[in-house]
């Protein structure tokens, strides 16, 4: 067997989701290709190289790729594609948008937000916002997947794969990068972090959101938030976590003024240890959360703030 994956990155270097679809890879069992897409991202490939269990890395360096526009992966991706019995990427805004596309291309389905590998044929993968858990057997001849980061740990590093240069440009021409809008901040990034602390509808307003800033840079942590403070115009769409949102597994998972919403578990229910605060005792989250604070969160945050 030979999988293909496609690499998450930012032409610099790469995201910590590669490594973790390689992990997934290495269950899947077979020789492991990782195709590193971009422009001036000669770093990148020599990164993807050091990844324990890569076989090689194939470089396709050029304008075209800079920006991941779906079009001219996918042409390209389906190009290498039909060598392979695999084709994996990350469950992420880029691997979604493209690898759809992939598939449809090679007349394939494609399977899903894979958690879990069962053999080199068989997936585990959730449905229903997470409610059930689906194993799925695939008989086509090439099983196009997208994985759920959260659900793999980081593949380890030390490898000295050999990097093979592409010559192919596939621009598809109906598609063009115009601006993006990134926001900075100092606190870890939110699907990568180790301690996330969310707010809901709770929080009232996007202005008390400023009551997680003291927790979170004493604890590390990052912040997000539930759909319904992001649907009221609270905070960012970027910050949200849940099943369109994104998917979180940090060590500790703290929520604050969340009722806990089918939505929004799917995409933290991971999480290692899971705190909820609220003051209404009925609320779902603590269901699932390890330690419950039935409480007013106006007067817990400050004091959990001057505990810490």
């Amino acid at each position: 067997m030979a999988i293909l994956i496609i690499a998450e990155h930012n032409n610099q270097s790469l995201k910590s989701e590669t490594l973790k679809v390689v992990q997934a890879a290495t269950a899947i069992g077979g020789d492991i290709t990782v195709l590193v897409a971009g422009f001036n991202s000669a770093a990148t490939a020599t990164e993807a190289a050091a990844i324990a269990g890569v076989t090689r890395v194939l470089h396709a360096d050029n304008a075209a790729y800079e920006h991941q526009l779906a079009e001219n992966i996918a042409a390209l991706v389906t190009e290498l594609g039909k060598d392979y019995s695999h084709i994996l990427a990350a469950a992420t805004t880029t691997g979604k948008n493209f690898l759809p596309r992939v598939a449809a291309m090679l007349d394939v389905a494609q399977i899903s937000d894979v958690i879990a590998i069962e053999s080199a044929d068989t997936f585990v993968r959730p449905i229903y916002a997470g409610n059930a858990i689906a194993t799925v057997k695939s008989a086509d001849a090439i099983k196009v997947l997208t994985v759920r980061p959260a659900a793999f740990r980081e593949a380890q590093t030390g490898n000295n794969a050999p990097v093979e240069a592409l010559t192919a440009v596939h621009d598809a021409g109906i598609s063009r990068f115009v601006t993006q809008e990134l926001t900075k901040s100092e606190r870890p990034e939110l699907t990568a972090a180790r301690v996330v602390i969310s707010g809901g509808r709770g929080m009232q307003n996007g202005e008390n959101f400023a009551l997680l800033n003291g927790i979170a840079d004493k604890l590390g942590a990052a912040i997000g938030a539930s759909r319904a403070a992001v649907d009221a115009g609270f905070v960012p769409n970027d910050m949200q976590v849940g099943q369109t949102g994104k998917i979180v597994a940090p060590e500790l998972y703290i929520a604050v003024g969340i009722s806990g919403a089918i939505q929004h578990l799917a995409g933290m229910k991971d999480s290692k240890v899971i705190v909820a605060i609220n003051k209404d005792a009925e609320a779902p989250i603590f269901q699932i959360a390890d330690y419950g604070l039935v409480a007013d969160l106006f007067t817990v945050l400050p004091e959990l703030e001057q505990q810490l």
